[in-house]
């Protein structure tokens, strides 16, 4: 296939992807309750983990830059969860490249969970992007959508999971390949992640992702 054009993945807006792919919005929720339905105990440590990290964070993270987020908040809610086995890994600012309709677009990810342990194989789920919430220099979900895509088609699946955050707002996508070029997304609802009830919501996802979609 010819190349009409390249990207990198920081360069791509939503508005930008659906001139390169056919996306739409799927405007239901329910595709998530199995994901979210995950049944998984947080003892008294995991939540004194969680609250620790809410108190540490709760006056400072809205004016967070992205390394500060992904070092004072994101990386230790990760680790908590610890994407480690002997079949995947976590993977941080990973180059990935992939052609999407004729476009050649690749780029360096914020995280990554995939198969492999020396370097990456089978993608499974992705975080973008760490930026400060004031002001928002630009929205996380055409990256993050573009990066899925090119991982659907890499790995010839028709399905993948992620989750973008801007400060403390976090929510959940899956994207689906329903034709050739053809594609929908589905959009979780928000989750505060300084808000306790919500940031166990928020850890409990991120262990359904490694214990039921890691396979």
């Amino acid at each position: 296939m010819e190349i009409q054009k390249s990207y990198n993945f920081s360069d791509i807006t939503y508005k930008g992807l659906k001139k390169i792919i056919d996306i739409n919005q799927v405007r239901n929720q329910e595709i998530f309750e199995e994901w979210f339905g995950f049944e998984h105990e947080i003892n008294k440590l995991d939540e004194e983990y969680l609250i620790k990290l809410i108190k540490a964070n709760r006056y400072n993270i809205s004016y967070y830059d992205e390394y500060q987020l992904l070092v004072q908040f994101i990386s230790p809610l990760l680790y908590k969860v610890y994407f480690y086995t002997n079949k995947f890994r976590e993977w941080h600012q990973q180059e990935i490249e992939g052609v999407l309709n004729g476009h050649k677009i690749s780029g360096k990810l914020d995280f990554m969970v995939a198969s492999g342990l020396e370097e990456p194989e089978i993608p499974y789920f992705f975080i973008q992007e760490f930026k400060k919430s004031v002001p928002i220099p630009k929205h996380p979900k055409g990256q993050i959508l573009a990066q899925m895509a090119v991982a659907i088609e890499n790995n010839k699946t028709k399905k993948i999971k992620g989750a973008f955050n801007i400060g403390q707002i976090w929510n959940f996508v899956i994207l689906e390949k329903i034709a050739e070029g053809k594609y929908q997304y589905y959009e979780s609802k928000s989750f505060d992640c300084l808000d306790l009830d919500h940031l166990k919501q928020i850890y409990i996802n991120l262990q359904a992702v490694k214990h039921k979609y890691c396979k």
